[in-house]
């Protein structure tokens, strides 16, 4: 049996644009499954330093950021704000 990872931060209100949904639902995904990794610790593509400052931004309070990839290859970014009031989920061309 797989341990069910838990959220190590509160969402907010969760959002996402037009040009992310449409993408998504190109590539037969949901956003539920981006939004989870994020809120997980699972910051996807992102590179060492952006990692380690999700981590730092744990403890502080700061902007926390993720990174990931379509089954088609679109790149999203998940935003969540330093107040945690909400999360973005966006195509990295529209960032």
């Amino acid at each position: 049996m797989v341990a069910e990872r838990k959220p190590l931060f509160p969402l907010g209100q969760i959002v996402a644009t037009t040009q992310c949904l449409s993408e998504l639902e190109a590539a037969g995904q949901t956003p539920l499954e981006f939004i989870q990794q994020h809120a997980t610790g699972q910051w996807g593509l992102v590179c060492e330093e952006d990692r380690q400052a999700n981590e730092d931004a744990l403890r502080n309070d700061e902007r926390l950021l993720s990174v990931f990839k379509t089954k088609l290859g679109c790149k999203l970014y998940c935003i969540t704000e330093w107040d945690r009031s909400v999360t973005t989920l966006l195509c990295a061309i529209e960032y």
